[in-house]
């Protein structure tokens, strides 16, 4: 009997030694020794002050990606003015502000003169009647009509003819130009003469995008196409077939166009011809 009841007590400690092991695990598990684990794309896209170039990529688009004016972009990085860049090269975005949507022109409005005293004249002498008929004042030209807005040299026209659907908004990640409706395929014009500095897909949310130089000043952007007909450092002619309206990189078939000015997202339609 008393054998039975020592391999009693040794089957219990057993047990109890068991159990005393996994409590011991788990509270080692659940102490301060664990190792940190970090999001390390969270960490590289917030902060990143410098862009690696891709394939495809041109100095505008990547400025056009950070909405930046391609200019300040060159000058930051010692570019010359060909703007040329290569694959695996580092552009530093550093001291580089995001631009905001320009302001909006506001018209401006006469500057009151201060009031005056009178001043006497003597009344003029009647000047003796002529027998000579009077001829009727010929009527004043009409001036001629004035453009949306003043764009320097750049004369702006519709990429296609289809309503708005979308208008431009200044406020931060909503719509930086206007969306245009129409046909899968339609033909997609050039607002304005220009050369073509990006045609690809390697901006998101897109889809096939080209980017149109006009001056020093003004680009414009052709989003969402079905097909690019130009190809990069292409001369193009204002209303010339750049493109055809597709919906790549969105859910419905749509043109979106942008013009931007110093890098800035204005409003398409202050420059467009009201129609």
């Amino acid at each position: 009997m008393l054998k039975g009841r020592c391999q009693t007590i040794m089957s219990h400690s057993g047990v109890f030694k068991i159990l005393s092991m996994i409590l011991l695990l788990s509270a080692c598990a659940a102490g301060g020794n664990q190792a940190p684990v970090q999001e390390r794309g969270a960490a590289m896209s917030s902060g990143r002050n410098y862009h690696i170039v891709a394939r495809g990529e041109t100095l505008y688009s990547i400025a056009w990606r950070y909405a930046v004016d391609y200019k300040s972009l060159a000058r930051r990085n010692r570019i010359d003015r060909s703007y040329t860049i290569y694959p695996g090269q580092t552009l530093y975005l550093d001291r580089l502000t995001p631009l905001a949507a320009a302001p909006q022109p506001v018209p401006t409005r006469p500057t009151a003169q201060p009031a005056q005293k009178p001043v006497a004249v003597a009344k003029p002498v009647p000047a003796p009647r002529s027998k000579t008929p009077t001829v009727a004042p010929k009527p004043a030209p009409k001036p001629a009509a004035r453009p949306a807005v003043a764009a320097g040299d750049v004369a702006w026209q519709w990429p296609v003819n289809g309503p708005v659907i979308s208008h431009f908004s200044s406020q931060k990640s909503l719509n930086k130009g206007v969306d245009l409706r129409g046909r899968l395929g339609e033909p997609v014009l050039s607002a304005a003469a220009g050369t073509v500095v990006y045609a690809g897909s390697g901006i998101r949310g897109y889809g096939n995008l080209l980017i149109i130089k006009h001056s020093e000043r003004y680009l414009s952007a052709y989003a969402h196409s079905r097909r690019l007909l130009v190809k990069e450092k292409e001369s193009v002619k204002a209303g010339q077939k750049i493109a055809e309206m597709g919906n790549s990189g969105t859910d419905q078939t749509k043109l979106h166009f942008e013009i931007r000015r110093d890098g800035k997202p204005v409003d398409p339609l202050l420059y467009l011809p009201k129609r």
